[in-house]
């Protein structure tokens, strides 16, 4: 049998993956990376390379990401994003904020693709980012969580082929991902 990143385009999985931040979205994608090899692409790291802008500024960013959606530049982030896909590999995409992102990605991958929402209650999601240094504060986090770029996002949910509701440990959510990757192979398969 052939690895997941030599199947045939048809048989692969892109899986992309939006929710709100601190939710676990990189989380989920790291493990996709890690545990069964998926290419992973953050639609961060395209705008931060377009642009030239450091990944890691959330707040500047932000701020990037609100001017392109506004500007109507959201198909050229796409499209940028989907040149960096390798073919024939399975693909996970982190950071879906847009209908368009959505929209352009199930197009461009019909049959292979699943959009996952990463669910996490607000406490959490400042809890884990404070963890790491990223919101000193409840306030600065709940700026950040309400920014503009960030209001399309409970927009994804209706479309997503699966909700995951990050509440628990780590090894809760790598054994819902699992569970996860098993559904959407067993759905490709009929």
């Amino acid at each position: 049998m052939a690895s997941h990143s030599q199947l045939p385009r048809a048989e692969r999985l892109v899986v992309g993956i939006t929710g709100r931040i601190g939710s676990g979205k990189t989380t989920v994608g790291r493990y996709l990376q890690s545990r069964y090899n998926f290419q992973y692409l953050r639609y961060s790291e395209i705008l931060a390379e377009w642009l030239a802008k450091d990944p890691e500024s959330k707040a500047q960013l932000q701020k990037v990401g609100w001017e392109v959606m506004a500007g109507g530049m959201q198909a050229e982030l796409n499209r940028r994003l989907i040149s960096k896909i390798v073919p024939s590999a399975d693909v996970a995409v982190d950071g879906l904020r847009h209908p368009l992102d959505y929209e352009t990605l199930n197009n461009s991958f019909s049959g292979s693709f699943r959009l996952l929402y990463i669910d996490s209650p607000a406490r959490l999601r400042f809890e884990r980012l404070n963890l790491k240094g990223k919101y000193a504060d409840s306030a600065s986090f709940e700026a950040a969580d309400a920014h503009a770029v960030e209001q399309q996002i409970d927009s994804l949910r209706a479309n997503a082929t699966l909700v995951i509701h990050n509440e628990g440990s780590l090894q809760e959510l790598y054994a819902k991902v699992v569970e996860a990757v098993r559904s959407f192979r067993e759905e490709g398969q009929s």
